[in-house]
């Protein structure tokens, strides 16, 4: 099993623990987990799911998810799955959430809830994916809110974030700063393909 750092997801040369990144400025997220390496075969089969309409592919996906899942060693424990959240056009462009067909499925694996509403996307961004690495944070700033009716059900309650693939960490970032300005406890992450670290640029 490939090890990671227990804060970001990274992989680490063994017993590495955390990151030098994270040791010098921790995300706002509290842990992550990834199943696999954004690498191949991994990368082609993320894409079909993501974008060229692959749902055949989450109950494996979640399950792989599920078994590479670590013990936790601090007695954490999340109260709710919380698919990371589309923009209403990009919802409409692509017809579904990748995001959230990996988290109905946890969440019935691990019988733990999962909310789709809670966490919105309140501003349409540009794919990240197309953007340099120092960009991506900007391009993600404010684009998520906490359903305005709901603040009560944020306040000191854990959650965990869910999402098909983490690169540099901006986008989920900036969703646990948003939780976390609401009140949230802690903020987990818990996605299917981590970038490994060769790939990652300097500016990540």
């Amino acid at each position: 099993m490939t090890a990671r750092c227990g804060r970001c997801g990274i992989d680490v040369p063994s017993k590495v623990e955390p990151c030098g990144a994270c040791a010098l400025d921790p995300p706002p997220f509290d842990a992550t987990e990834a199943a696999v390496l954004y690498a191949p075969p991994w990368d082609r089969l993320v894409a079909a799911f993501k974008f060229h309409d692959a749902l055949d592919l989450a109950p494996a996906f979640a399950e792989l998810m599920v078994r590479a899942r670590r013990p936790r060693g601090d007695g954490a424990t999340s109260s709710c799955l919380l698919p990371m959240p589309l923009g209403p056009a990009r919802l409409r462009e692509r017809g579904y959430n990748q995001a959230w067909e990996l988290a109905r499925r946890l969440a019935k694996r691990c019988g733990m809830p999962a909310d789709a509403r809670l966490l919105l996307r309140v501003r349409e961004t540009t794919h990240q994916i197309a953007l340099a690495p120092d960009r991506r944070a900007a391009n993600v700033r404010g684009a998520f809110a906490v359903e305005p009716t709901r603040l009560g059900a944020v306040r000191g309650r854990a959650f965990t974030l869910v999402d098909d693939v983490m690169t540099t960490g901006a986008t989920a970032a900036e969703a646990a700063r948003t939780l976390k300005r609401a009140g949230a406890a802690r903020v987990d992450v818990w996605v299917l393909a981590r970038t490994p670290r060769d790939e990652q640029p300097a500016a990540s």
